[in-house]
């Protein structure tokens, strides 16, 4: 008899082990595929902050005309869709036409002005070890990483659309968007998300604000700067200034780049002048231009900017790395209202319900 039960025993633990074998190897199937739906999902929330930015700068320019000229909402923000792309209309006729010969020239000349530059290079012994590192394999690899940082989801024009039509929707029904994240939240804390929800709003207009009137005083000082010294394509080149100093840290790098190429076609002084003018630019920018216009903005620190920059590439690619900033600003806004303010709220009451 005993020997019959030590026999059943044995066997239930050997069933139980494969039993365990297997819920071990399901959840780690499980959390592999879940990994996976959140790499590609992730890319589909940024398009979605991207529309969410495009419908936050509508209604702010609406809110702004509401402002100053005491009119309905409804005329408002009719004025603010229509009004945007009159002006961009408008800019693209009487300007597109210029840029685009010049962008067209300067991706025409620009082998030239690298082989340029790599012949100055070269004629230094450190910088002809530097490029030697980087032939052959090296360079495959490097060209792989850029084409890879470079692909979306849909590709660059089928995300472009997506983010179009997602911007237009949540422009047109805001309200609907909004009640149904509410909605998704228990009714005690209904009211919270709608402050936050509300903050949030705050703090992505004022961002927005900031960023737009920042990239139109870069592109104007750019273009002056560059017309003094008198480097060619001097539109074309503030007008990228303008576009990627959208992206802090990295974009004002890369917006420099051609116009140092451009100015190593006459001398290696000239080169070092326009570098000079666009750090003073972007200087200029980082210190007055921008603390001034996002004072009510939530204070962004350098490190943790440039941090979520190379994270958001790392993981989305260009796209990651050009809403970083909006994303960093959402997060620390979240966890400001939902952490940080009710611990602080919670202290207060404390103290002051602590007998003397």
């Amino acid at each position: 008899m005993n020997i019959r039960q030590n026999k059943r025993e044995n066997k239930e633990d050997n069933y139980s082990y494969v039993e365990k074998v297997w819920i071990a190897a399901g959840s780690v199937a499980l959390l592999a595929i879940l990994i996976l739906i959140v790499r590609v999902a992730f890319n589909v929330l940024l398009m979605v902050v991207a529309g969410s930015l495009i419908a936050v700068y509508f209604h702010g320019l609406a809110d702004a005309i509401c402002r100053w000229t005491n009119w309905r909402r409804g005329i408002c923000m009719l004025i603010s869709v229509l009004g945007t792309f009159i002006i961009a209309g408008l800019l693209f006729w009487f300007m597109g036409s210029r840029i685009q010969q010049q962008v067209s020239t300067l991706s025409q000349d620009f082998p030239t002005l690298l082989d340029k530059l790599e012949q100055q290079v070269r004629s230094y012994p450190l910088g002809d070890r530097m490029l030697n590192n980087f032939s052959g394999d090296n360079m495959q690899k490097v060209t792989t990483t850029v084409q890879k940082f470079f692909r979306t989801s849909f590709g660059v024009i089928g995300d472009m659309y997506i983010i179009m039509f997602l911007g237009i929707f949540f422009t047109i029904q805001p309200d609907l968007y909004k009640k149904g994240i509410v909605r998704l939240i228990p009714r005690r804390g209904q009211q919270k998300a709608r402050d936050v929800l509300d903050r949030l709003s705050f703090v992505l207009k004022g961002w927005l604000k900031g960023m737009m009137v920042a990239m139109v005083l870069i592109g104007v000082l750019t273009f002056v700067g560059l017309t003094i010294i008198g480097i060619p394509m001097a539109l074309a080149l503030a007008v990228i200034a303008g576009l990627l100093n959208f992206i802090p840290n990295f974009g004002p790098l890369m917006a420099m780049a051609p116009a140092v190429l451009l100015g190593l076609v006459d001398s290696t002084q000239i080169a070092i002048i326009v570098a000079a003018l666009y750090i003073l630019i972007q200087t200029l920018e980082s210190n007055i231009i921008t603390p001034t216009i996002q004072r009510r903005m939530i204070d962004l620190p350098p490190a943790l900017l440039i941090i979520g920059q190379v994270m958001m590439g790392a993981l989305s690619g260009a796209l990651g790395i050009i809403l970083a900033t909006p994303l960093l600003a959402i997060t620390m806004t979240l966890v400001n209202e939902l952490y940080i303010k009710p611990n602080e709220e919670a202290e207060e009451l404390i103290i002051t319900e602590k007998p003397d």
